[in-house]
């Protein structure tokens, strides 16, 4: 039979246009090919992909056999040898910007690959080969078309690479890429086409390293899920040599105790002993966190050397230069933009502040609020006598502040923006715990007096001195007693966290604090209103009067700015535990050793890693920038709130005493809280004590949809309770989270099991809770909520003047520059205001929740469809918000200058907009 016969005999075995199968059939061949697709193992779920994607060129080729080459005929009885032609089409995602040294190597790269040095592919069947014992493999095949394609200006590239293989290859499931260019590059995807179990889709979305940096192949497993007891057989032993290296096990992963270089992809756990620097002096040094002494969550491991000082201290990576973090969690280039653009303000906005403070020292203060408004109007403008001293002795200050007026102009704060004196008024004061940057602090009062639970030994009296006398007045009629069993009264407790550290924060210099309790009256009207504030100093003497001290609201102008200041060290100490605790601690740091060991236990096939794989992004990434930055000694958070060089400790102080993670999902925490109370009348199963809290009612949509996504996705994999318990890499992965993750608190008795598939959702859903609406709720807000600083002070630094004090008549004789010098001075706002409006912003490619942009990140048809709900129920939930926010009946998110809470709302366009939910920390 002629070649071209043959071809065409080999196509028609195919699905094709009409006729085709027709004429196969005609010639016998269908029942041969279904005989090659089968396979004889069971598996779960209809796994097959639905449709190729493109035209491509696949075929069966008939092999003919020797006596059919000799003109013979060939003997019914014995069946075609037959081989497949098979097509990998590979999508490569290039850099939209190239510097001339990257175009130059990648230029290189393209006439290598013409010579011969090209990119190989292999694929990797999911049978075994029975005469060799390992997994079915293709020959090798170059990837074809990179130096064609080199002057596309595309930011997607797509090349090819061809296969035959023999028709019982099997099923691809793996395909491995050998890089022997020079330089990295990012694959996208993969999709294999020409096999009769129809188009194979692998997700990428990772860099492959070139052979000079890592001699083994990169290994992308099928897009398809499989337990690791439902592995095939072909794929067994490629998916326990990739977990072996992505831990640092392996050959090409290098020492485990080595540094780890940039290109690397492991995951690994150490303590925080990279906050301090020791070598630069004593006052650089920090702690190190993690260990009996500071408990703390593990973080991603770097391996640099030890400071000469201090062999616990790591040496530190000060940015901008870059810190270890396993490759793939690198930023993409869109985010790399977004915080580029946000350096470019910064540096901006805090050079000329400093300039200022630096020429004339006397207005490093605010001489009055018209100061801070034209922050916003106006930009940092400068008078004309400093401006002529500055352009004399510094001419390009001239050009900056011609050439950048924009930049050095801040954006006017939501905050302000409907009513610009509201945040003096009680209300707004106390509608910020409900619907403002921290909601999360506000507990019922469920006994009277407040009590203390630190050593009264050390601490004194645990009662509070707030007394039925100074709030009687204040409960509309009603006694404490009738106000308690009511559930009337709430609570904003900041006395327990801040006391053991006051004696150090206010031995710093500008650093005043209190421990503070606050006391609100939930009135008819479903709103709050502060009745009493305490603050608290650790006692000097037995009997210290002026270690508390209780205001009530005033009653004349005096006493009005006592309140005034008494409420910002209130705000200042929400600050503060909002960024350190409640922020950075429970959905960035404690979030962490659950990511690294999501990566070290679970393959990329298993169907746990799959959910939560968008719940992971970035945020690897934006923890080691908050060690180089934000956390860091001297960094921005040190610099920036009142506990000063204590703040890590105290969040530390607060990841012993007070973190559980079965107490972080929202309805515990609701409960924990005294806010909610478990009632299966409700639509979600529990009933608010205040009807209209925004933070709790928006909150609990998100809530039910994330666990109803949840249930739906365990119970597709894990039938009983023995199939959660059989399944060794989902226990290795908790059992790892928990007894290296987070070292310090292994032993504690409220770990949640992990035995049924209730309990594997139940934690799944609070995981994706954390990492995205509690997130979202407590980071997106922070500049619009939070940018006014009169409003929100992060830092005091001022006592509160007691009558007969020196200060108290100068608070008499000018409340108002009183009360602004006691807030940060203008470089240290203007500094805080530029690091939270960067935290605030959402970057263009930001994936929100409910979103899935990869749609081939999951073979399974019945995951896709949950997955579809999910997103269905999520934009319900937006509607309802939506809806919400315009009924006039919710006073505390509608009103004559009351802001819309939408942190929950799910979507947001880029910027900062004070809403959306995206997937995964990422900022």
């Amino acid at each position: 039979m002629a070649p071209a016969a043959m071809e065409m005999l080999g196509r028609s075995f195919l699905p094709g246009p009409a006729g085709a199968g027709a004429a196969g059939r005609e010639r016998g061949g269908g029942p041969c090919l279904a005989a090659v697709g089968r396979e004889g193992r069971r598996r779960r779920g209809p796994l097959r992909s639905a449709a190729p994607v493109g035209a491509l060129a696949e075929r069966v080729v008939v092999t003919p056999a020797p006596a059919e080459r000799a003109g013979a005929a060939p003997p019914e009885e014995l069946p075609h040898p037959q081989s497949v032609a098979a097509r990998a089409v590979v999508t490569v995602r290039r850099r939209r910007k190239e510097d001339a040294k990257r175009r130059v190597a990648e230029q290189l790269d393209a006439y290598a690959d013409r010579v011969g040095r090209s990119v190989l592919l292999e694929l990797v069947s999911t049978e075994t080969d029975p005469r060799k014992g390992g997994p079915k493999k293709s020959k090798r095949s170059a990837l074809v078309g990179w130096f064609e394609k080199k002057d596309v200006k595309a930011e997607r590239v797509v090349y090819t690479a061809d296969f035959t293989v023999d028709a019982s290859f099997g099923e691809p499931g793996a395909v491995t890429v050998l890089n022997r260019h020079q330089r990295e590059f990012f694959i996208e995807s993969i999709v294999v086409e020409g096999f009769p179990s129809g188009p194979a889709h692998f997700t990428c979305n990772s860099w492959v390293q070139p052979t000079r940096v890592d001699r083994s192949p990169r290994v992308f497993f099928t897009n398809k899920p499989y337990l690791p007891d439902e592995t095939p057989p072909g794929l067994q032993e490629l998916r326990r040599q990739e977990l072996s290296d992505l831990r640092g096990e392996g050959a090409a992963a290098g020492a485990a105790d080595g540094e780890r270089r940039l290109t690397d992809r492991v995951w690994e756990y150490d303590v925080y002993n990279d906050l301090g620097n020791p070598d630069k002096g004593a006052e650089f040094a920090r702690p190190v966190l993690g260990g009996e002494q500071l408990p703390y969550p593990r973080r991603m491991r770097t391996g640099r050397p030890k400071t000469v000082t201090d062999d616990r201290a790591e040496s530190r990576v000060e940015y901008p230069e870059p810190i270890y973090v396993s490759r793939d969690e690198e930023f993409e280039e869109g985010k790399n933009e977004m915080l580029s653009e946000g350096a470019l303000k910064a540096l901006l906005h805090n050079f000329m502040p400093l300039l200022v403070s630096s020429v004339s020292p006397d207005i490093r203060d605010f001489a009055g609020f018209h100061d801070v408004d034209n922050l916003f109007k106006e930009g940092l403008r400068l008078k004309q006598a400093l401006q002529d001293q500055l352009f004399q002795k510094i001419p390009f200050v001239r050009k900056i502040q011609e050439n950048s007026e924009g930049l050095l102009r801040y954006d006017t704060p939501d905050i302000i923006k409907k009513d610009k004196f509201a945040w003096l008024r009680d209300d707004e004061f106390a509608r910020q715990a409900l619907a403002g940057i921290n909601p999360v602090n506000i507990e019922r009062l469920q006994a009277f007096p407040p009590v203390s639970k630190l050593d009264p030994a050390v601490y004194g009296p645990p009662e509070s001195a707030i007394t039925e006398q100074h709030i009687i007045g204040q409960l509309d009629g009603m006694s404490v007693r009738e106000a308690l069993e009511d559930n009337r009264l709430y609570m904003l407790d900041y006395h327990d966290i801040f006391l053991p550290f006051l004696d150090r924060i206010n031995a710093q210099d500008g650093r005043k604090a209190y421990g503070t309790r606050t006391l609100f009256f939930l009135t008819a009207a479903g709103t709050l209103k502060p009745i009493a504030i305490e603050l608290c100093l650790p006692p000097m003497t037995d009997g210290c009067k002026r270690a508390k001290r209780v205001f009530t609201p005033p009653a004349d102008a005096t006493s009005n700015w006592l309140w005034q200041l008494a409420k910002a060290h209130v705000c200042s100490n929400d600050a503060g535990v909002h960024q350190l605790i409640n922020h950075w601690l429970r959905t960035h740091a404690c979030m962490e050793p659950f990511i690294i060991a999501a990566h070290r236990q679970l393959s990329a096939m298993h169907p746990i890693f799959k959910l939560l794989k968008p719940h992971m992004r970035y945020t690897l990434k934006i923890n080691a920038l908050a060690r180089q930055i934000l956390i860091n000694g001297d960094g921005v958070i040190e610099s920036g709130f009142t506990p000063g060089r204590y703040c890590m400790e105290m969040s530390a102080f607060a990841y012993r005493e007070l973190w559980r993670i079965d107490q972080e999902g929202l309805p515990a925490d609701l409960i924990r809280r005294g806010m909610a109370v478990e009632d299966p009348t409700q639509p979600h199963g529990l009933r608010l004590l205040i009807e209209d809290y925004p933070y709790a009612t928006d909150g609990m949509l998100l809530w039910s949809a994330i666990t109803r996504w949840c249930d739906a996705y365990v119970a597709m994999y894990y039938p009983s309770d023995e199939s959660v318990q059989g399944d060794a890499e989902l226990q290795a992965w908790y059992g790892e989270a928990v007894r290296t993750g987070h070292a310090d608190k292994r032993d504690a008795p409220w770990w949640p099991r992990l035995s049924t598939p209730a309990d594997l959702a139940s934690l799944l859903t609070t995981l994706v809770w954390l990492t995205s609406a509690q997130h979202a709720a407590l980071n997106f807000g922070q500049y619009p909520l939070g940018g006014y600083i009169p409003n929100r002070p992060p830092l005091m630094r001022r006592l509160v003047p007691a009558e007969g004090d020196p200060e108290y008549a100068h608070l008499v004789a000018d409340p108002h520059r009183f009360f602004l010098s006691a807030l940060p001075s203008l470089t240290q706002t203007t500094t805080f205001m530029t690091v939270i409006d960067t935290l605030s912003t959402h970057s263009a490619d930001e994936e929100y929740l409910g979103e899935r942009p990869d749609e081939a990140w999951t073979a399974d048809p019945a995951a896709l469809a949950a997955a579809r709900e999910f997103a269905d129920e999520v934009r319900r939930a937006e509607e309802e918000i939506e809806r919400r926010n315009a009924d006039t009946g919710r006073r505390n998110r509608c009103g004559a200058g009351v802001l819309s809470y939408e942190l929950m709302a799910p979507t947001s366009g880029p910027g900062i907009t004070c809403r959306g939910v995206p997937n995964s920390v990422t900022i």
